[in-house]
């Protein structure tokens, strides 16, 4: 039996790394970047480009949505308390983050499936730090892997066009 998923992203929900409800839906109108995190990656002063980027576009409707994820080789080991300080502490982040979820396998929480089936195989987050457009209307935009970082010309290209 094949699930079938929204076709929109505005139908999923997180929990906010507080533990509070984060319906996607209240991102309804905005473009969106949402990038499954790690505070103990090789990737991880990704933060601080993300952080910027936010900084830089969030007055222009751009979210930022980080998700924390401890599914590649246990680079998000800490509690919700722990990420939440390592993240302001370290890299300044005040975008939303997510409670902690599965991105990957059987648990993965259903965006990171429909990221999958809107983005093909390559989509899925096959390591910390894939990054995924999701244009105003909640429609998949594009996806970026771990190695593009947040202030390379191809990614700020492709924001610069969701932003219009």
């Amino acid at each position: 039996m094949t699930e079938t998923l929204p076709n929109s992203a505005h139908a999923f929900t997180f929990k906010s790394l507080e533990g509070k409800p984060l319906p996607l839906a209240q991102f309804a109108g905005k473009p969106m970047l949402i990038v499954n995190t790690a505070s103990k990656c090789g990737f991880t002063p990704q933060y601080k480009g993300l952080e910027a980027l936010w900084q830089a576009k969030r007055d222009k409707g751009l979210v930022v949505l980080g998700v924390p994820s401890n599914d590649f080789a246990g680079q998000e080991p800490g509690s919700a308390s722990e990420i939440q300080s390592f993240c302001e502490v370290r890299y300044g982040v005040d975008f939303p983050l997510t409670e902690k979820v599965h991105v990957t396998g059987a648990e993965a929480h259903p965006l990171f499936r429909w990221f999958g089936e809107k983005g093909g195989f390559f989509a899925k987050p096959h390591w910390n730090f894939y990054k995924y457009l999701i244009g105003p209307d909640g429609q998949f935009i594009d996806w970026f892997s771990s190695i593009t970082a947040p202030g390379s010309s191809r990614f700020t290209s492709a924001i610069e066009k969701l932003l219009g």
